[in-house]
């Protein structure tokens, strides 16, 4: 009996300190900057985007990150679709695909995820009139998407 009492003890202090848990991953701080730096941050996009300049958006995404994040994120995406809508091959839309790829491949390994993604693919692909965002907007979106996914 001892000895079982002794096992349990070490699985809780294991569990307790987070040990082989995916889900026990905390973001970095810079995750939870204002959406104002993850835009200027973006600027740098389809070059490789750095929060606070060390970390990834992908990186930002681990199940357990603070609600803020996701906030963030699809605060960001709606103030790059505004400005993209305006100048559809712009350097707001590349900024746009790569938040959205970025997202996406930081959401990957985390299913509880899915709603965040479909709520940035949403602030992302808005229209106003519900029509397509044309061709201009595709290319540049895309560029955008491919170096979020590869960097971001």
């Amino acid at each position: 009996m001892k000895g079982g009492s002794v096992a349990v003890a070490l699985a809780v202090a294991m569990l307790a300190a987070g040990c082989g848990s995916k889900g026990s991953t905390v973001a970095p701080d810079a995750c939870l900057l204002p959406p104002g730096a993850w835009l200027e941050a973006l600027d740098a996009a389809p070059n490789p985007v750095r929060l606070d300049g060390q970390t990834a958006i992908s990186e930002c995404f681990t199940g357990t990150e603070d609600p803020g994040v996701g906030q963030t994120a699809i605060k960001a995406a709606t103030l790059l679709n505004a400005e993209a809508r305006r100048e559809a091959g712009g350097p707001a839309t590349v900024s746009l695909g790569y938040l959205d790829g970025a997202v996406h491949e930081g959401t990957s390994h985390v299913p509880s995820e899915a709603d965040l993604v479909r709520r940035v693919d949403a602030a992302a692909r808005f229209s106003p009139d519900g029509g397509s965002p044309g061709a201009a907007f595709e290319r540049a979106f895309g560029k955008g998407y491919a170096a979020g996914q590869a960097t971001g």
